[in-house]
C-alpha cells in the first residue's frame, strides 16, 4: 500500500529534524571559536553554493523571479524574523527555557492550520499534540527562573516558524522546492553578513573550522529541503508534531558524540514523544485504508522539487 501524502510529509519531517539536529551540533562546536554571526554567514555561503548549483542542474532556476512572489518572499522573511529572535533569546535567556517555548510550535502550527486553511482537526490528534509536548516539558523541565521580558522574542520566533510554515503551504507547486531553498539559504547568507559587526565582529579561521561550516551548511540544506516537501505535502496539522523527533536526536547525539548520558526524565519524556507518534502514524494508517485506491495512489504523490 502506497504511503499517503500525511505519512510521507512525517518521513520527510523527520529527516529535516535530522539535518537540523546534526546542524545544531556542528554549530554549537563552531561557536566556541567565532561569533554565530560569523557561523551563519559562512555556512549561509556554502549553503547558497551548494543549493545553486544543484538547483542549476535540475533547472530549478529558470524563473530566479519566482523567489520575489509573495508566499516566497513571506516564507524567507518569517525564516529571518525566527532566526533573528531566536538568537537574542537565546543570548539573554537559558537554553532550557528557551527550548521549552520554542516546543509550542506544533500546537502554534496546528492552530493556524486549522484556524486558517481549516484543516479538519479531531479530538484524537489535539490529543496526541498535546501528550507530545508534554513529553518535552519533561525533558527541558523549564522552570520560572530566567523568564523576562526576553521570553517575548522566543514567543516571536514561534510566530514567525508558524508563519514561515503555513505560508510554506501556499506556496504555488509550480515554483521548485529547490528554488525556495536557494532563497532561504540567500537570506540567511545576507542575515548573517548584517549581524557580524553587532555581534563582535570576524574572526580568523582554521581549515578544520572551514570544513565543519561547508558540513553544516549541507546538513542544513537537508533540513531546508525537506522541511519545505512535508510543509506542502499532506496536512499541516499532522505533519507539524513530528518536530518533536529533534529532542530524540539531540538526546542520541549528546550520548554518542558528547557523552551525556540520559537521565530518568529525559528517558521518559522521550518515551511519551515516541508514544504518541506512533499513535499518530497509527491513526493516519486506519484513515488510510478508509480511502479509495485514486485516493492514495494519485498523480500528486510524486515529491515535490525532485
Amino acid at each position: 500500500m502506497p504511503l499517503s501524502p500525511n505519512l510521507r510529509g512525517a518521513l520527510f519531517m523527520m529527516v529535516a529534524m535530522i539535518g537540523f539536529t546534526l546542524n545544531d551540533a556542528i554549530t554549537k562546536f563552531s561557536s566556541e571559536s567565532m561569533n554565530m554571526a560569523q557561523v551563519m554567514l559562512i555556512r549561509g555561503a556554502f549553503a547558497s553554493l551548494f543549493v545553486a548549483l544543484l538547483a542549476w542542474q535540475r533547472g530549478a532556476l529558470a524563473r530566479p523571479g519566482s523567489m520575489l512572489q509573495p508566499t516566497v518572499a513571506l516564507r524567507v522573511a518569517s525564516e529571518a524574523g525566527a532566526t533573528v529572535s531566536f538568537l537574542v533569546a537565546l543570548a539573554h535567556l537559558p537554553i532550557a527555557n528557551v527550548s521549552a517555548v520554542l516546543q509550542a510550535l506544533p500546537l502554534a502550527v496546528t492552530m493556524g492550520a486549522a484556524l486558517v486553511f481549516n484543516e479538519g482537526v479531531g479530538w484524537r490528534r489535539w490529543l496526541a499534540i498535546a501528550v507530545g509536548f508534554a513529553g518535552v516539558l519533561i525533558i527541558v523541565r523549564p522552570g520560572f527562573e530566567g523568564f523576562s521580558m526576553f521570553s517575548l522574542l522566543a514567543l516571536a520566533s514561534v510566530a514567525c516558524c508558524a508563519v514561515r510554515d503555513l505560508a510554506t503551504k501556499r506556496i504555488p507547486q509550480a515554483i521548485p522546492t529547490l528554488l525556495v531553498s536557494t532563497a532561504t539559504a540567500l537570506a540567511m547568507t545576507v542575515l548573517g553578513a548584517a549581524l557580524l559587526s553587532p555581534m563582535g565582529g570576524w574572526t580568523p579561521m582554521t581549515g578544520k573550522s572551514t570544513a565543519f561550516l561547508a558540513l553544516a551548511a549541507v546538513l542544513v540544506l537537508i533540513g531546508y529541503q525537506f522541511i519545505i516537501m512535508a510543509m506542502r505535502v499532506g496536512d499541516i496539522s499532522f505533519i507539524a508534531p513530528f518536530r518533536y523527533t529533534a529532542l530524540l536526536w539531540s538526546i542520541l547525539l549528546g550520548f554518542t558524540i558528547f557523552g551525556d548520558v540520559p537521565d530518568l526524565p529525559m528517558i521518559v519524556g522521550a518515551t511519551i514523544i515516541i508514544a504518541s507518534g506512533l499513535y499518530a502514524l497509527y491513526r493516519e494508517r486506519i484513515v488510510g485504508r478508509r480511502q479509495t485506491a485514486a485516493e492514495s495512489a494519485g498523480p500528486d504523490m510524486a515529491p515535490d522539487g525532485i
